[in-house]
This record gives C-alpha cells, sequence and structure tokens, in this order.
C-alpha cells in the first residue's frame, strides 16, 4: 500500500466514526460549561481518547479541565488543539428560529466549541489509525484546552510548557465558510478593576460616604477620552460587573468594571493597559476610594505559517466537500432569513482577497450554506479578533482553518450559532474538519521537508523575539459574565 493509500484509509475510517462524533458534540452542547468549569466535557473527550489507546496527563498549566492524550513514539510530534467552553448567557433551544433561551441567562454553545473540540479529537484518531497501521514514527497528541472564551487557558498552558517539544499545531474553528487562513489576530490582556469606598446614607449623611460606583463611572469616563489616544487598531472594551447593589439611598461601597484591551502586538497591549490602570488609579484618588486592579488573562498575537497553512488550504481542496439535502438547505435558508443583510465572514474577507475577493463575495451572496473553499488569506491583515491559539503560535508553527458548520452569514457569539450546533449541518462540517486536519498532519508526517519548512520560516518570523508568558504569579479566574475573548 503507498503513501497515498495509508492516507485515504484513515480518513475512510473517520465515517464509521462519524455517528460517534456527532453524538459526542451534542452531548457536550447539552451541557454547556464556562471557562475553567468544563469538567463533563474534558472527561467525555478524554475517556473516548483513552479508550482508543491514547495516554492521558491531566491538569496542565495547572488547569483541573486541560489534558493532553498522547499517541505514538519517536517524531515529529504534531499537536492538535480542541476546545469545549461555552459562553454565559448564550442558552438557546436547538433548531429554534427565534431567541429561545433553554435557560434564561445560562450558558450555550455561540461559539461552536462543543464542535470544535469533538473536531479535534476525529482528526487525532485518524492520525493515530495511519500510525498504528503503518508503524510509521510520529507523536500526535490531542491537546484539551480550556478558557478560550474567557481565560486564556493555552496561555495558561503555554507559561507552564505543556506545548513545549512540538514540531508544529493544527486547530480549527467552526465558522460558515472554508478557508485556511493566515490573517493574524490581536493580542489582548484582561484586568478586572475593583473599588472599595464606605457605605453611608445617600440623603442624611452623603458626606460620610465614599462611592465605589462613582470611580467605576470615572473610570469609564477617563478611558473613553483614553480611546483618542491610542493607536487606532486597538481595542478598549469594559462591562459593569457590579455596580454594588440595587439601592439608590445608600452609598454603594463596593463596584467593579472588567476591561479588555486589544492590539496588534503585546507589548501595545501592555502600555495601554499601563495608561488604563493610571485612569483607575485617577479615579480612586477622585473619589477617595481603593481600586485593585487584578490581572485575570493575556493571549499572544496569533502568528500565521503559510507553509503549513498552505498544507492545510491544498487539504481542504483535495477532500470532498459535505453533501448537503434538500432539507438541510432549507434548514440554512431559514437562519439566513433571521440575519441582517451584508454581514458574514465572506463579505469581511472580501477586502483583504480584492476584486476577486469581491467578485467571490457576490457570486456567493445568495447561498445558504458556503460550501465553497475560499482562496488563501493572508498577507498582513490583522483581525479585529483575538484566540490564545496565539500563544501556542509563538511556541511552534501552527495554523488553523475554518470549516462551515452552520448557514451562511452566521454571525459569532449569537443565539442563531447556538441553536444550530446540534444540526446535522454542524455535523458534516465536524467530520470535514476533522479529515482535513487528519490529511494535514499525515502530509507532515510523511513528508519532513514540509515541516523543516514551516519551522524555517517560524524561526524567521520570530527574528529572535522571545515569548512573553502571562505571569508566574496569575492564576486562573472564572470570570462569570464575561462573554469572550475572541
Amino acid at each position: 500500500m503507498d503513501l497515498a493509500q495509508q492516507k485515504q484509509r484513515a480518513l475512510d475510517a473517520l465515517d464509521l466514526r462519524a455517528p460517534q462524533l456527532a453524538a459526542l458534540g451534542d452531548a457536550i452542547w447539552d451541557r454547556p460549561e464556562t471557562s475553567f468549569e468544563e469538567h463533563f466535557a474534558a472527561r467525555t473527550l478524554a475517556a473516548a481518547l483513552e479508550k482508543a489507546g491514547f495516554a492521558l496527563t491531566w491538569g496542565l498549566g495547572g488547569l483541573e479541565t486541560a489534558f493532553s492524550a498522547a499517541f505514538g513514539t519517536g517524531g515529529p510530534t504534531i499537536g492538535i488543539l480542541g476546545e469545549y467552553d461555552a459562553l454565559s448567557g448564550m442558552s438557546q433551544r436547538a433548531g429554534a428560529l427565534a431567541p429561545d433561551p433553554l435557560v434564561p441567562g445560562g450558558p450555550g454553545h455561540g461559539c461552536g466549541h462543543n464542535l470544535l473540540g469533538v473536531g479535534s479529537l476525529g482528526a487525532a484518531l485518524a492520525v493515530k489509525e495511519y500510525l498504528a497501521a503503518t508503524g510509521a514514527p510520529g507523536k500526535v497528541v490531542y491537546f484539551g484546552c480550556p478558557g478560550e472564551e474567557a481565560g486564556a487557558g493555552k496561555a495558561f498552558m503555554a507559561r507552564d510548557g505543556a506545548f513545549d517539544g512540538l514540531d508544529c499545531a493544527l486547530c480549527w474553528h467552526p465558522g460558515e465558510l472554508n478557508a485556511a487562513t493566515s490573517a493574524r489576530c490581536l493580542a489582548n490582556c484582561e484586568v478586572l478593576y475593583r473599588f472599595t469606598g464606605r457605605s453611608s446614607h445617600a440623603a442624611s449623611a452623603p458626606h460620610l460616604g465614599r462611592s465605589a460606583l462613582d470611580a467605576v463611572t470615572l473610570l469609564n469616563t477617563g478611558v473613553q477620552f483614553l480611546r483618542e489616544h491610542i493607536i487606532p487598531e486597538a481595542r478598549v472594551h469594559y462591562a459593569v460587573t457590579d455596580t454594588g447593589g440595587y439601592s439608590p439611598n445608600v452609598v454603594q461601597a463596593y463596584a467593579e468594571a472588567l476591561y479588555l484591551i486589544r492590539a496588534p502586538q503585546r507589548s501595545q497591549v501592555e502600555e495601554i493597559r499601563a495608561r488604563v490602570d493610571d485612569v483607575a488609579r485617577g479615579a480612586a484618588l477622585m473619589t477617595g476610594t481603593q481600586v485593585e486592579c487584578r490581572f485575570v488573562k493575556a493571549c499572544s498575537e496569533l502568528l500565521p505559517n503559510h507553509t503549513l497553512a498552505g498544507v492545510m488550504g491544498e487539504n481542504l481542496a483535495a477532500v470532498p466537500l459535505p453533501l448537503y439535502s434538500e432539507e438541510e438547505l432549507a434548514f440554512a435558508r431559514a437562519y439566513c432569513d433571521t440575519l441582517p443583510a451584508g454581514g458574514g465572514t465572506l463579505a469581511a474577507m472580501a477586502g483583504q482577497l480584492g476584486p476577486a475577493g469581491k467578485a467571490l463575495a457576490e457570486a456567493h451572496r445568495a447561498e445558504p450554506i458556503h460550501n465553497f473553499v475560499v482562496p488563501a488569506v493572508g498577507g498582513e491583515a490583522f483581525l479585529s479578533s483575538s484566540t490564545d491559539v496565539g500563544d501556542v503560535s509563538w511556541l511552534c508553527p501552527t495554523a488553523q482553518i475554518m470549516v462551515a458548520t452552520m448557514a451562511a452569514g452566521t454571525p459569532g457569539h449569537s443565539w442563531q450559532r447556538t441553536a444550530q450546533g446540534k444540526s446535522s449541518i454542524a455535523h458534516k462540517g465536524t467530520l470535514y474538519a476533522a479529515k482535513v486536519m487528519a490529511a494535514s498532519a499525515i502530509d507532515l508526517l510523511q513528508r519532513p521537508d514540509l515541516l523543516r519548512a514551516a519551522g524555517e520560516e517560524h524561526r524567521a518570523q520570530l527574528a529572535g523575539r522571545q515569548y512573553l508568558p502571562i505571569p508566574p504569579e496569575a492564576r486562573p479566574i472564572a470570570v462569570r459574565g464575561a462573554q469572550s475573548e475572541s
């Protein structure tokens, strides 16, 4: 049996696992768990890998719900990244065509991570089949990565050496089109500002009170003025996570705000963070309160690897696309009808692809599912989102794909995305993603020259720069109410 046949046999084995993968994704959708609380999802995925012969290691990065599952001996070592955390406030009934939370205010898989972790698991199983059948040297390691949405779990794992020794890392993300992207993502940092003042009767003794809520208001006002004086690529978001109570006749003694700061480079994020810290200290000084500036998490900018992206792009084109029934197309059209016109990832990418991209977007504008492969997207473009995959990309060559698992134009972190997370369209996209990642990993195992080229590109891109890990004293915090870092 030649190399191509060995590769195809491993991919064909995934078709037999399709029902298992669909059931795993649905089970995790049914039990949404937010950052660092994904005990059911982590155990479920780890049990499937252990049953298949993978060796488990728990507690990576000091995170209870982080694990690795390894199979094989010798080199090279290829990592496959999986995620499984849900978003707070994104509960939604599966298949519903209007907002209909299963649990009002409860969590839900509004970013598709119930599919992400399972698709990556499928890829790892297929690579294991290839290694076991051929006896070829090499190792595949599945990384169960918690807390992407509000905790940057991979940054904690990277700081503590979880990804050391990898020759490369591959991953994917559910979306509404199929593409191997080489665009960069923004670095970010999240800080919790906690103000402590003194309570008092707001009418009879207001002079005795020191309002923490006033301090939060002044912080937000100061940062609003600061936005004019930072680089235009940066973003500063906030949420008031505690207003100090519900009684207007009480001077609020406690209040807090959670800030998320983004910029193209981690060093720029740190510069802006220092200025926001100063604004918070000024707000405390003006109100006679005390402030604690508590680091929550940070992630580095994503360093794309064009060599690996090329390999994944070739396999996106080589692996047969899913086939959809008339019922599935009608299902997707129904969700398209709930969406505002002119949005979607394809329209956003069109500008990066120039006239050809605009023509592509126009040609597929009316399709309910984007069932084609978008040409390679890259250059020096920055996506305005962030991902803790960026931390992995500083340690080894890293690439990821986006795969259609939902109706065209479905925005991220929306009730529509949650509602489509158990559909047959989602299941078919997950299987396709698993095959593309597995095919890419097998190509890299069969072609050492590709891994060498990816490594050379990675070293050239670093140009002597060193990875900046999060502070050693930082500990993961499950901040409820924080929607996402992506």
